[in-house]
């Protein structure tokens, strides 16, 4: 931050968002408060890295003071985990995050108070808000920012069709689960962590830094961002064969509409092996396996919430 208080921001900014006035305008906005706002637009595959290393060389020049993904909760994780792999072990960026919701969903920034309605708000909030310590998890050495999910539920959430997502925002997990019935199967699973073990068969499993996903649903009610743990919440597999009544309950009503069934645990590092490759969804990244260690950056990044 300069001495009058003016902040340096760089906005990567997810090229299917770049033309939406609403963008350009809260960028006027928020420069006319006498702040720097310089903008990067995402092409193609590859954009994020090469731009979050532009970043970083260019922070060695003239120091930024954050920098503000601009597209869903895929793209902060996709900008945070380019940052983390390309710094030095142990090495905690040099600069605060921050989120311009511009997502389908946006469960993350609406998770921290933020308003994806209002473009112009959220901007001027990256510019003013209080940077704070922010954990980050991170599976097989991926990170993920709000929650890494895992099962059936993971699978209905990575093949729903996205306008029918956009027409039925968190109905459309069910529509397809329901599309999908007779490819219902348990996923047979172990989990281990210190002072807790589970072995069975599940529906679907969250491990929560933030609280919501899959469109606002909230399947780690009492994650915190900054504690030094992550919110492990399993869905067992119903021996009454009631799936499809199970997934509507979690979808209209969270994970607390079924604390009678869910397991819950706060922990820090968890080993989880699977009897069949089982999909992991972080923040949107899909990866497939059967054998997945957990772990926590603690207060690994500061982000402006």
């Amino acid at each position: 931050m300069t001495k009058n208080g003016s902040q340096h921001l760089r906005l990567i900014l997810n090229g299917k968002a770049a033309g939406r006035p609403e963008v350009r305008d809260a960028v006027a906005v928020v420069r006319n408060m006498g702040h720097d706002v310089s903008v990067r637009v995402t092409f193609e595959s590859g954009d994020v890295a090469r731009l979050v290393g532009e970043a970083l060389r260019d922070h060695a020049e003239e120091p930024i003071d954050t920098l503000v993904s601009g597209g869903g909760d895929g793209t902060l994780h996709e900008v945070v985990d380019a940052v983390l792999r390309q710094l030095p072990d142990g090495r905690k960026p040099p600069f605060a995050f921050a989120l311009l919701p511009l997502g389908t969903a946006n469960d993350f920034a609406q998770g921290i108070g933020l308003e994806p309605a209002d473009i112009g708000a959220c901007l001027k909030f990256a510019a003013r808000a209080k940077a704070r310590p922010t954990d980050v998890g991170e599976v097989n050495g991926h990170v993920f920012v709000n929650m890494a999910t895992g099962g059936f539920g993971t699978q209905v959430t990575a093949q729903a069709d996205p306008n029918l997502k956009r027409i039925l925002g968190g109905a459309a997990y069910l529509f397809t689960g329901l599309q999908r019935f007779s490819e219902l199967a348990a996923c047979e699973g172990r989990i281990e962590a210190e002072g807790f073990s589970w072995e069975g068969a599940f529906l679907a499993l969250a491990i929560g830094n933030g609280r919501r996903a899959g469109g606002g649903i909230q399947l780690c009610p009492h994650a915190e961002l900054d504690d030094g743990f992550l919110d492990l919440t399993v869905l067992p597999f119903p021996r009454s064969g009631k799936v499809i009544d199970l997934l509507s309950m979690l979808l209209e009503n969270g994970a607390e509409g079924l604390n009678n069934v869910l397991i819950q645990k706060k922990l820090r590092n968890i080993v989880i092996e699977t009897a069949e490759p089982v999909q992991f969804n972080l923040d949107g990244e899909g990866i497939t396996g059967q054998s997945w260690e957990i772990g926590l950056r603690h207060h690994g990044i500061e982000l402006r919430r």
